[in-house]
């Protein structure tokens, strides 16, 4: 028998048995459909993060205070104006762009009728760059601004939108942190919630003359922004900050250090790894079902195999060699795993366009294809058994069936 006939009595078998055959494929689809979304859904949470990790500034990074630990023996020292100093100097930090103190606190904003809370940044005008805030309305504030410690503040637009009214522009406004006056000079282009991160659009900036004369005091910094001169100089200027204050603070083990260094870069990497195995097991949670799926197929092929036994024995009685009934159960088998493949696919895709918010999964070709390959490998695989018994049934022996 030709390859063609083959092909031809399998589909008739199927066609027959259109029930059975659907719900025989039910299981691959589940199981396809389950693999595809998940998978979807772990690519799309990856490109997600990754937008939002490069908001902070593909350069940009962050030197942190921490307690080090007790096998130190020591408490540590916070960082200073003295260690913003050294980082800025271009012969110590050839690789850093700029550098500016921050002095941050939580304080509740009042403009009249209206308070939120937010978080107060105080800093220097080289921090819009180099941790990538951008300006709404208005304007950001000066070197002249900082050095004259002046009161002026710059609001994030959800504070802006809690004081004044969704879409508004408080722009020559006063408002009141912790009971000191500030003149609104401008707000913050909006910039979304971080995943695990503070949200931007909370903080408001200010000069950090201004806030640590008002509201903090001049002691010790919150935390330094560092940008560094280009995207791949920025291992090179973690390396130089490292150095620095390792030096400055009297670190000689870097177990023990009494600061953190935090970059985008970092958080990608960790972040890519994390979900990268979170996806690879949501894929193996979900190939279960396609190992349900095809043990589904070994059972309604065997028991097709039984209800066509005198079938076979006729068709071998006429001539049918062992491989023309081996090919139609395996050809049987393999497109019932294609076809509930495919339909896995649409049913996958399908719920890939139920809207998330801004959060969107994204189905990749190599996830189809890989998709499809494993359902005809599945056909293949658990159609072997039932095709070979088939195949090997005795005429007479078939014959002799009811």
């Amino acid at each position: 028998m030709s390859v063609v006939e083959i092909v031809r009595f399998a589909v008739r078998g199927l066609i027959a048995n259109r029930l059975r055959s659907l719900l025989t494929m039910l299981g691959i689809i589940i199981g396809i459909a389950a693999v595809i979304l998940l998978t979807a859904l772990g690519n799309g949470a990856s490109q997600y993060i990754q937008g939002q990790i490069a908001g902070l500034g593909a350069n940009s990074i962050t030197v942190l205070p921490r307690q080090p630990p007790e096998s130190a023996g020591t408490s540590g020292r916070p960082l200073t104006t003295g260690d913003v100093r050294a980082l800025a100097d271009p012969q110590g930090a050839p690789d850093v762009a700029s550098v500016s103190p921050v002095a941050q606190l939580s304080a509740s904003v009042d403009a009249g009728r209206s308070r939120t809370d937010a978080t107060v940044v105080g800093s220097t005008p080289s921090y819009f760059p180099g941790a990538n805030v951008q300006i709404g309305t208005g304007r950001a504030y000066t070197d002249a601004d900082v050095e004259a410690g002046r009161k002026v503040i710059l609001l994030g637009r959800t504070v802006a939108d809690d004081l004044f009214g969704v879409g508004s522009d408080p722009v020559g406004r006063d408002v009141l942190v912790r009971g000191v006056p500030f003149d609104v000079i401008g707000t913050l282009a909006p910039a979304g919630q971080g995943q695990g991160l503070a949200n931007p659009d909370e903080n408001v900036l200010a000069p950090i003359t201004a806030v640590q004369g008002s509201l903090t005091g001049f002691g010790d910094l919150s935390q330094i922004v560092v940008q560094a001169r280009s995207t791949e100089a920025q291992a090179a200027a973690e390396s130089e900050i490292n150095s620095i204050l390792d030096r400055r603070h009297g670190i000689e083990n870097p177990d023990n250090r009494d600061y953190q260094v935090l970059s985008a870069r970092q958080l990608a990497d960790v972040l890519d790894d994390t979900l990268g195995a979170f996806t690879l097991l949501l894929a193996a949670i979900a190939a279960i079902s396609l190992v349900v799926g095809g043990i589904g197929i070994t059972n309604i092929m065997l028991v097709s195999v039984t209800e066509r036994t005198r079938e076979i024995g006729i068709r071998k009685a006429l001539g049918a060699p062992p491989s023309a009934i081996l090919g139609q159960f395996l050809v049987e088998s393999i497109i019932l795993s294609v076809v509930g493949g495919m339909l896995g696919v649409a049913v996958g895709y399908a719920g890939t366009l139920v809207p998330l918010g801004d959060f969107r999964p994204v189905v990749l070709p190599s996830a189809v294809v890989a998709a499809v390959g494993v359902s005809a490998a599945i056909g293949i695989f658990f159609g072997a058994y039932p095709a070979r018994r088939a195949a090997r049934l005795r005429p007479i022996e078939a014959l002799r069936r009811e």
